[in-house]
């Protein structure tokens, strides 16, 4: 295919161009567009038919491919590089600890830093030191439209705040967010993705151990980590009538949360809603908890 490249945010203004064969589609690089070029005008390049891609799944962080599971064979790898182009791809073997921080290898090319961009914010992070919760995607847009559709000035408490992947759709629909993450390099990547997408004014971070940093009552209260369970008596000095808890598990908790609920001295009502299959047969779930 015979293509020119165009920035991605330019591409409006350049949809009337008589150069531009509207008969296939353009392909994404990172922030550039190949635009494809009728056979009668000059072209910057040409792009190789792409056939379907079948291989290993994967996914891009900004402009590196990263793997999840098991560590992938070289011709898997080869196959990635060949139909996505990615700067490097790294596999992510595990999550360490408390702190989420990443086990990897680079199996091609070199990551580092990149820029991210994902329901129109920008998150700048290295993949390799912090965790990033693609897979969450569905679940950030749904709790930045609860965030939408209440209360003008929520105050929310975002209790794993990693780089801001909650924090940010959150204080981007209107509510004021106290966001609190243990991992300093994380931490470090939070203020800098607040700052990038313009919300100082609406997010207020802490570094440290949650449990220590929760302060006054919230309206909402994310509890984005699958041991939040064991952290919930902590968020229940912080609720107060109608406050919503979002509790993140492997499985369903909900007697579990009943039981601490009741013994802290509140009735509550549980919505569950499924995220991602987390291995065979179980899930990553959410509950939903209003507390009365």
């Amino acid at each position: 295919m015979r293509v020119r490249a165009v920035p991605k945010d330019k591409l409006r203004e350049i949809a009337g161009e008589g150069w531009i064969d509207h008969a296939k589609r353009p392909y994404a690089e990172g922030d550039i567009a190949w635009v494809p070029v009728r056979d009668d005008e000059p072209c910057e390049r040409e792009i190789p038919k792409r056939t379907r891609y079948r291989g290993l799944g994967f996914f891009m962080m900004g402009d590196v491919a990263i793997i999840h599971g098991r560590k992938p064979a070289q011709k898997e790898v080869d196959e990635i590089v060949g139909f996505r182009h990615p700067r490097g791809v790294l596999w992510i073997e595990s999550l360490l600890d408390a702190t989420r921080t990443p086990c990897t290898e680079l199996l091609w090319g070199d990551a580092g830093e990149v820029r991210h961009h994902e329901n129109g914010y920008t998150y700048i992070l290295d993949p390799g030191k912090v965790m990033f919760a693609q897979g969450n995607r569905s679940e950030k847009m749904r709790i930045a439209q609860l965030v939408r559709n209440s209360a003008p000035d929520e105050r929310v408490a975002d209790m794993f705040a990693g780089i801001g992947y909650f924090t940010i759709p959150m204080a981007g629909s209107g509510a004021g967010v106290h966001a609190m993450e243990v991992n300093p390099v994380a931490f470090g990547y939070l203020n800098r993705n607040v700052g990038e997408n313009g919300l100082s004014d609406r997010v207020e971070t802490s570094l440290g151990d949650c449990r220590d940093l929760l302060t006054g009552t919230y309206d909402r209260i994310v509890m984005g980590h699958f041991d939040a369970i064991s952290m919930l008596p902590s968020a229940l000095l912080h609720v107060h009538e109608g406050s919503i808890i979002h509790l993140h598990s492997i499985g369903t908790v909900e007697d579990a949360i009943k039981d601490l609920t009741e013994s802290a001295g509140f009735s509550v009502t549980i919505h569950v809603h499924k995220v991602k299959k987390y291995r065979p047969h179980v899930w990553h779930m959410v509950q939903d908890v209003t507390i009365s």
